[in-house]
């Protein structure tokens, strides 16, 4: 046990080796967060993309509008570097976050030191014995990554099943991921993971990654074959990482709400053509949800 501020390290289930890394960043990363607690300088003083990936503001966009219960117990698989765990924190009764490396919760541990709700355990969520059931567990940009951390023959399948256990009755499962299908994929963007253009499109045929992205209706396929059979999907927009517009089922968008930038600090990108023009042509065949970037799911754990 470790304590930072007033957050918990706990890495009684650690194997002793960060299973995942952004490499040498990440010691730059660590020392920023403990010489700044104003984020927003950090951004002024480094604009890299990775420094922006971790720190911008703009990531808690996509939990930051959404309603946990009163007293909620949450458990964050996959906490990183805690680009979306204050928000959490400041909605939640309780928060446990989950995360593989060592170097990456000690740098959420730092940036998120004044909050007195959060425990953060290292290691891999298939090894680590939980002591609870949780009212929410967040799967914000990990669930893409499951074939890597859970040997099983159909490993998405399996991850969601052992998630489920986890949840308490009427519990939700909240997941952010990126779609396949997105419309910035097939414009000229690269794969967000692989780097690779159309990877996705073409089914990840190309690349020896195991990482895997899917359309809305394969990711409906997995969580009813992992045991759900309530959920609700949203659009963030232009993508849950940086989401500026949230839409729903309840509120799709009208054909002049969508304005597409060509902005991309990860990668270089194609211009094939103005995904502006071919998103309202989209908008009015009524195929939104197919072609949306991201998506973001509530998954509930019905009482049977």
């Amino acid at each position: 046990m470790e304590k930072i501020g007033n957050v918990i390290i706990d890495d009684v289930f650690y194997s002793g080796t960060d299973e995942y890394s952004d490499g040498s960043i990440e010691n730059e990363l660590l020392e920023y967060v403990q010489k700044y607690e104003d984020e927003m300088e950090i951004l002024k003083l480094d604009n890299r993309w990775p420094i922006l990936y971790h720190i911008s503001p703009v990531r808690k966009n996509i939990l930051e509008w959404y309603e946990f219960k009163k007293g909620a117990e949450v458990l964050e698989v996959g906490a990183g570097c805690g680009a979306v765990t204050g928000a959490i924190c400041e909605k939640a009764k309780t928060v446990t976050g989950i995360e593989l490396s060592l170097k990456r919760s000690l740098i959420n541990a730092y940036r998120n030191k004044r909050y007195d709700n959060l425990k953060i355990m290292v290691g891999n969520f298939n090894d680590i014995r939980l002591e609870q059931k949780y009212d929410y567990i967040t799967l914000i940009g990990v669930f893409e990554y499951a074939a890597y951390y859970t040997p099983a023959e159909n490993p998405f399948i399996e991850f969601l099943t052992k998630l489920k256990h986890a949840l308490k009755e009427n519990g939700k499962l909240l997941i952010a991921i990126e779609n396949k299908f997105g419309l910035k994929y097939w414009a000229g963007s690269a794969e967000d993971h692989t780097a690779h253009y159309f990877d996705g499109i073409m089914g990840y045929t190309h690349t020896g990654a195991k990482v895997r992205t899917f359309s809305k209706d394969e990711l409906i396929q997995i969580i009813t074959e992992a045991g759900f059979s309530g959920w609700k999907f949203y659009y963030p927009f232009p993508d849950y990482k940086f989401a500026q517009q949230i839409f729903s089922d309840n509120y799709l968008p009208d054909k002049n709400e969508i304005v597409c930038s060509l902005d991309s600090f990860d990668n270089d990108r194609l211009r094939l053509f103005d995904e502006t023009a071919a998103f309202k042509n989209i908008i009015e065949a009524g195929k939104f949800d197919f072609f949306a970037n991201s998506y973001f799911i509530e998954i509930e754990n019905e009482r049977r």
